[in-house]
């Protein structure tokens, strides 16, 4: 790669915007022209860590040196903010969810081909080191034929007093951790969903969702259970993931777990459980010396590798990772995530 630097300006410097300008403040490869945010207060923010802030956004906009802009606003604002800088030939960045339906990302990706430039969102947990651990362990084969897959976020806050909780501006949690947790779902398990079945729930907020129980069927018998909640204080495991020889679990995004496999087939007998009303040996466990306890392998990433692929990109030296097929596989799966709590049904045929 040559040594000139990628000319990149953010707009919005909430929280996702303030992150972006850290980030990028590490990288050799890229230069921080600047933000551009509606509030003032944040402007001054901007000014006070070093960074040019944009006077208004038409004013960023006509800044030529700029090749690349990352759109960290409310997801209602999306759309139109991202279609304005194509058309002045910016390379677009765009924080998750990229939209509000697959009618604006559709216009979104027409956008970007009319204006030949570069147009991807920022999926950046396809980088969790807790997620690689457990594609790892999907795509080596190491427990066998994988028939559940459990992924779950769990925190007991409710939702950010802000305009995650409003939605005109697109808040709920499907929106916002859904999004993440399908793109990782879909891009572990490349078959077709062929059934999901979703319920949302309205604990702390009416206006949107503040949690929600999604089971997702693939054609292969494989079952996903994909879930977030803002009202838990007991937490349950991260992923949980079932396979014919064994069981993996990660407990927490600091990679607590283990993984269990089956040693002896051969020798099943246990000595019953003696429960309140009688034995049990059907759920007895399996005694030690027919089963194997090991760690969890250890995978690193660097999540500054999502902008350093979309800058290989810009200069041809590379194909884009997140790409808009699979923009387009999550909105698709997410309307219908909302379609199915709406009429409390299992909806078929899905993508």
């Amino acid at each position: 790669m040559s040594d000139k630097k990628c000319k990149i300006a953010i707009i919005g410097y909430g929280g996702m915007g303030t992150w972006h300008a850290r980030q990028l403040m590490t990288m050799d490869e890229v230069k921080l022209c600047g933000i551009y945010d509606i509030s003032s207060k944040r402007l001054e923010a901007a000014k006070k860590e070093g960074i040019h802030a944009y006077e208004s956004f038409e004013e960023l906009l006509a800044d030529k040196d700029i090749e690349l802009v990352t759109i960290a606003t409310p997801n209602d604002l999306h759309k139109e903010l991202a279609i304005k800088a194509m058309q002045e030939k910016k390379n677009v960045i765009c924080e998750k969810p990229v939209a509000l339906s697959s009618v604006e990302l559709l216009q979104m990706i027409e956008a970007s081909k009319e204006y030949n430039v570069i147009f991807t969102v920022h999926q950046n947990r396809r980088w969790d080191e807790d997620y690689l651990v457990i594609k790892k362990l999907y795509e080596e084969g190491t427990l066998g034929k994988i028939f559940n897959i459990e992924s779950r976020v769990h925190g007991s806050r409710g939702i950010p007093g802000d305009w995650r909780n409003t939605k005109e501006h697109g808040g709920g949690m499907v929106l916002d951790w859904g999004v993440h947790l399908f793109d990782q779902i879909l891009m572990l398990i490349e078959k077709k969903v062929v059934s999901t079945y979703a319920n949302l729930t309205n604990v702390t907020n009416e206006a949107v969702d503040d949690g929600f129980k999604i089971i997702l069927h693939f054609e292969d018998g494989l079952t996903c259970h994909v879930e977030v909640g803002t009202s838990n204080f007991i937490n349950l495991p991260r992923w949980y993931m079932q396979g014919e020889n064994g069981t993996a679990i990660i407990n927490d995004w600091n990679l607590n777990g283990k993984i269990i496999q089956v040693s002896n087939w051969e020798k099943r007998d246990a000595v019953p459980v003696v429960t309140a009303a009688g034995l049990t040996k059907t759920m007895a466990p399996r005694t030690s010396e027919t089963i194997k306890e090991y760690p969890l392998p250890r995978v690193q990433s660097d999540v500054r590798d999502f902008y350093r692929n979309v800058i290989r990109a810009i200069n041809g030296q590379e194909e884009i990772i997140v790409k808009h097929s699979e923009l387009m596989r999550v909105m698709k799966l997410m309307e219908t995530v909302f379609h199915s709590a709406e009429i409390g049904q299992v909806i078929h045929d899905i993508i």
